[in-house]
C-alpha cells in the first residue's frame, strides 16, 4: 500500500457497504445504446474498464425514468425483453473487479434529447418541465400536471428497485446540471403557484418526494447517491447558500451528497471544468456544504492530481472524490495511486473530445487513450505478439511514443529515434503555456512509459534510408510530424517580428505587448486566449469568416467566449496582404484595405506535414506504416490512435 495517500486510499462504508477507496468513477454515458435503450456491450466493457482499473465504484450513467423524458438513453423496464438483462451484465462486469456498481436515475425534463445526434428529432420531442415556457431555441416545455409529477416519482422508485435486483448496489440519484429534479429547485425555470413551486419548501419538494420513494423501494441498507448542484451560477438561479439547504433537506433519504455545479445547459464549462478553470474549482462547495450537513458529501470537477485528491480527504473537504474524464484518460488511476506509480498517472488534458465525439457521433473517443470507445478490443490487455520483430519509430511525437509503447509492451524490439533534443513533438510547446501544461506532460509521460517498457530512444538522430538499413528493421513506423507553414506573404518571411507559433515557447520573453496573431485556428486562438490573459493587446487576424471551425463542438464556444472576455480583436474575413515595419496590411470582406500596428507577429498558419520523409524510407522494411502529422496535418488524437493501431499490427 503506497502511504503517501492513505487518506484517499482508506475504505468508506456507506449504508452498510464498504467501498474500496475514496475514488469514484463518476457517470458518463455509454456508446451502443441499444435502439430500445438497452445497454450494448460495447458500453458494458466501457464501464468495466474503470471498475478493472480500481475505482471504489462505477456509476452508469444516467438510466432515464419515466417516457415524459424522449432522450435516446438508458431505460430499464421489463417490457423490453433485453433491458433487465444488459443492466443485470453490466452490474457483474463492474463487481467482478471489486468495484460497487451504481446506477444514475435521471429525468431531462425540458431538455429532454440532448444527446442525440439527430437534432431534428431533438427539436421534435414534446419537452416538460416544471413550468411551461418557450426554449430559446423556440422549442415548447410544456408543464407537468400533478398526476404526471405522481408518475415520475414512482417512476424513480420503481427503477432503483429494478436496478437493485440486477445486481447493481448503490444508486445516483441525478439532482443536479439543469435535469429535471434540478429545474424544480431552480427559480430560474420554476415559475409554479402550487405547492412545487415559489418557496424553497416548495421548490425542493419534488426532489424530497423522489428521495423518499426511491428509499421506501431499495429499503435502508443500501446506499442512495444524491448528485446536486453546490450552486447553480447563473443569474436567476440559486447560488450556495440555497444549495447548503437543499443538502440538508435532503440528507435524511440519502447516504452519499455528491457536490457538482451548474446548469448543463448554460454552464458547461463550469459543470465540466475546462483548462481556463483551475483543477478542483468546484471543491469548495462541497467542503461548504459538508460543514452543515451529517452525511459525507463528494465533490467533482477537473480532478485528476492524487496530491491534491489526497488533501481534499485528509483536510476534510469532502469524504469522497469523483472523477470521469480523468479515469478516461487514465483508467489505471487509482491502480497507480495505490502501487506508488503516480509518476506513470497519464493527466486528462480537459480537452472535450470525449464529449465532442458523443456529441456529433455517439461514440466515445479519448484524446490520450485510444482504447476509450473500444474496451471491447482487449480492455486494456495487450496481447504479447507471436513473433519478435524488430521495431524502429521515426519521431518522438505523442504518436511515435505511443506507437513505441504499445509495440514494446508487445514484446517486440523497439528503437524511437527522435531528431531534436528530447521527445514530445509540439507538445514541447506547450510548456511555455501554464493552462496547458498538462499537454506538455503528456508528452514527458509517454516517453517514461516507453522507457519503462523497454524502448531504446535515440536523440538528436535523424533517419534516413542508409540509417534504416544499417539497423535492417522488420517494421517501420514514421512518425516525423511536420513543419510550420509560413505562406509567401510580402514581408513575411523577413520581419524580425515575426515568430512562428510552434517556436512561441523559445522566444516567449520576447513577445511585445501588442500582438498579432496571423491564423484564427485551434492554436492562434489558443495562443491568443493565454496572451490576452496575460493582459497584452491581442489581434487574431483570420482570412475565413469565422474562428477555429474544426475545434470540438464542446470546446470551441469555452474558447470564444475566452477570446471575448480577455478582449482579444478578432478580424475575420481579413487576408493579410503584407508585412510592414509597423505592423500588417490586411483587406476586409468589402476589399477595402486596413493596417494593424503590432510589437510582434505569430504566425500561426497551420503544418506541412513531412511527406518527402514519409516516401525517403517507403518500401525499405517488410512492415511499414506512417502516422500522425507525416501522413496530413491533424490532432494529437489521432496521431495516438494510428500509433497504437500501427503498433498492434506488427505481425
Amino acid at each position: 500500500m503506497n502511504t503517501k495517500y492513505p487518506h484517499l486510499l482508506q475504505p468508506i462504508t456507506l449504508a452498510g457497504t464498504t467501498f474500496r477507496n475514496r475514488i469514484f468513477s463518476a457517470p458518463m454515458g455509454g456508446t451502443d445504446i441499444t435502439p430500445d435503450c438497452s445497454i450494448g456491450p460495447k458500453t458494458t466493457k466501457f464501464y468495466e474498464l474503470r471498475a478493472k482499473g480500481g475505482a471504489a465504484a462505477v456509476t452508469v450513467s444516467e438510466c432515464v425514468v419515466h417516457e415524459t423524458d424522449g432522450s435516446h438513453m438508458f431505460r430499464l423496464r421489463l417490457s423490453v425483453p433485453g433491458s433487465l438483462p444488459s443492466f443485470t451484465y453490466t452490474a457483474d462486469a463492474i463487481r467482478r473487479h471489486g468495484a460497487i456498481p451504481s446506477v444514475e436515475l435521471s429525468h431531462s425534463g425540458q431538455f429532454g434529447g440532448t444527446y442525440l445526434a439527430d437534432k431534428n428529432k431533438q427539436h421534435s420531442l414534446v419537452q416538460y418541465g416544471p413550468s411551461a415556457r418557450i426554449r430559446e431555441d423556440g422549442v415548447e416545455v410544456k408543464e407537468l400536471t400533478k398526476e404526471l409529477i405522481d408518475e415520475i416519482v414512482a417512476a424513480y422508485g420503481e427503477t432503483a428497485a429494478l436496478a437493485k435486483r440486477a445486481g447493481f448496489e448503490m444508486v445516483m440519484i441525478h439532482g443536479g446540471h439543469g435535469w429535471l429534479i434540478n429545474q424544480f429547485l431552480s427559480p430560474l425555470f420554476n415559475h409554479r403557484t402550487d405547492e412545487y413551486g415559489g418557496s424553497f419548501e416548495n421548490r425542493v419538494r419534488f426532489a424530497r418526494e423522489v428521495a423518499a420513494s426511491v428509499r421506501a423501494a431499495v429499503g435502508p441498507a443500501f446506499p442512495i447517491e444524491f448528485r446536486m448542484s453546490g450552486d447553480e451560477f447563473v443569474e436567476g438561479g440559486y447560488h450556495l447558500d440555497e444549495g447548503i439547504k437543499i443538502a440538508q433537506a435532503i440528507e435524511e433519504y440519502v447516504d452519499l451528497i455528491h457536490v457538482s455545479a451548474g446548469t448543463y445547459q448554460k454552464t458547461f464549462g463550469i459543470t465540466h471544468p475546462s483548462w481556463f478553470e483551475p483543477h478542483g474549482r468546484n471543491v469548495y462547495l462541497a467542503a461548504e456544504i459538508k460543514k452543515h450537513v451529517s452525511k459525507p458529501v463528494a465533490t467533482i470537477g477537473g480532478l485528476n492530481d492524487p496530491a491534491m485528491l489526497e488533501d481534499i480527504i485528509a483536510s476534510g473537504k469532502a469524504d469522497v472524490v469523483e472523477m470521469a474524464r480523468a479515469l478516461l484518460a487514465d483508467p489505471e488511476l487509482p491502480h497507480k495511486v495505490a502501487e506508488g506509480r503516480e509518476d506513470e498517472i497519464i493527466r486528462c488534458l480537459r480537452c472535450f473530445t470525449c464529449m465532442a465525439e458523443r456529441a456529433s457521433t455517439f461514440t466515445r473517443r479519448c484524446t490520450v487513450n485510444p482504447l476509450i470507445g473500444r474496451e471491447d478490443e482487449g480492455l486494456g490487455e495487450i496481447q504479447p505478439a507471436p513473433v519478435k520483430r524488430k521495431v524502429l519509430v521515426v519521431g518522438g511525437g505523442p504518436g511515435g511514443l505511443y506507437a513505441a509503447y504499445t509495440a514494446a509492451r508487445r514484446g517486440h524490439q523497439v528503437i524511437l529515434c527522435e531528431a531534436g533534443d528530447r521527445c514530445g513533438g509540439l507538445l514541447i510547446g506547450e510548456s511555455s503555456l501554464p493552462p496547458k501544461y498538462e499537454m506538455y506532460q503528456l508528452g514527458e509521460t509517454y516517453e517514461l512509459l516507453a522507457r519503462k517498457a523497454g524502448v531504446e530512444i535515440r536523440l538528436n538522430t535523424r533517419v534516413g534510408a542508409d540509417y534504416v538499413k544499417k539497423e535492417s528493421p522488420d517494421a517501420l513506423i514514421v512518425a516525423a510530424g511536420s513543419s510550420p507553414a509560413v505562406p509567401p506573404i510580402p514581408g513575411l518571411r523577413e520581419s524580425r517580428k515575426m515568430v512562428v507559433a510552434e517556436d512561441y515557447h523559445l522566444k516567449a520573453n520576447e513577445i511585445g505587448h501588442k500582438v498579432i496573431i496571423l491564423g484564427g485556428g485551434l492554436v492562434g486562438c489558443e495562443l491568443a486566449a493565454v496572451l490576452g490573459d496575460l493582459g497584452k493587446e491581442v489581434h487574431v487576424v483570420e482570412m475565413r469568416d469565422t474562428l477555429c471551425p474544426d475545434a470540438n463542438v464542446r470546446y470551441r464556444p469555452l474558447l470564444m467566449k475566452k477570446l471575448e472576455e480577455t478582449g482579444v480583436h478578432i478580424h475575420t474575413s481579413s487576408p493579410c496582404q503584407s508585412v510592414n515595419d509597423d505592423g500588417i496590411l490586411c483587406k476586409d470582406a468589402n476589399g477595402d484595405e486596413f493596417q494593424i500596428d503590432g510589437d510582434s507577429i505569430i504566425c500561426a498558419l497551420g503544418l506541412k506535414a513531412k511527406k518527402d520523409v514519409v516516401e525517403e524510407l517507403r518500401g525499405l522494411t517488410p512492415q511499414f506504416a506512417s502516422i500522425g502529422n507525416c501522413v496530413k496535418p491533424n490532432t494529437i488524437t489521432y496521431a495516438v490512435y494510428q500509433g497504437y493501431h500501427a503498433a498492434l499490427d506488427i505481425h
